[in-house]
């Protein structure tokens, strides 16, 4: 068996913060499974294209590529049927891409515009003018307009997850007693924070702060170990 993953870095090799990336970091780990980390970086389109992807993960199994978190991690399930689910069976899969959509558009989406103008000082000159340039075409305005009131919008940001607070407070987990790809899917985007941005997205009495340094903990600290902020 061998498995390498593209993933997404900026200046530091070790800090891979792609919230799709740490998705399949995670899965890997729950399956009990190693892939040869791959660092990739925004300008190097050319490194990934001859496996039909623009962007990260890329997952290579025997030099089979399989492209997109979400394909990936079915791939996975289905590989390697031997080694720890990560649905629980095909009713949690079908919940978990409803869950995979939440991830997207709640989690990442909604803490897209707090942290990242903290981004481009990740980045080598050359991916943070390409990241610049490409985020304020798609935003309308400067990273740090965008920025600007988020003090403000980290409330709503925080109430936000009210679905995920709630669901904490009577499990310890999304999949129940111990992590499955429902908490991977939604961790993924605090441990992308998390490595970016030095902004505070959680406040320490909240579930979901000690529901995230649980999974910094999980498989033996692979992503507290993972450099990143004191957030």
């Amino acid at each position: 068996m061998t498995l390498k993953l593209f993933e997404l870095v900026g200046t530091d090799a070790s800090r891979p913060f792609s919230p799709f990336c740490w998705r399949i970091r995670m899965a890997l780990a729950h399956k009990g499974l190693s892939a040869d980390s791959i660092p990739w970086r925004f300008t190097e389109k050319s490194a990934i294209a001859p496996h039909g992807s623009d962007k990260v993960p890329v997952l290579l199994h025997r030099d089979t590529p399989v492209v997109d978190s979400w394909v990936i991690a079915n791939y996975l399930e289905d590989a390697f049927p031997q080694a720890p689910s990560l649905f629980g069976g095909g009713g949690g899969r079908a919940l978990m891409r409803m869950l995979n959509w939440w991830g997207d558009v709640v989690v990442v989406g909604g803490m897209f515009p707090l942290i990242v103008a903290d981004i481009p000082a990740q980045l080598a000159p050359d991916d943070a003018a390409y990241f610049r340039a490409s985020r304020e075409a798609r935003l309308g305005k400067p990273l740090e307009e965008v920025c600007a009131t988020r003090d403000k919008g980290v409330i709503a940001f925080r109430k936000s997850l009210d679905p995920l607070r709630l669901t904490l407070k009577t499990q310890p987990y999304l999949g129940g007693a111990a992590p499955n790809y429902a908490d991977y899917i939604v961790f993924g985007g605090f441990q992308w924070a998390r490595v970016v941005s030095p902004f505070k997205l959680l406040e320490a009495g909240d579930p979901v702060y000690a529901w995230r340094e649980k999974l910094l903990d999980a498989f033996d600290g692979m992503a507290r170990q993972s450099p990143g902020f004191a957030v």
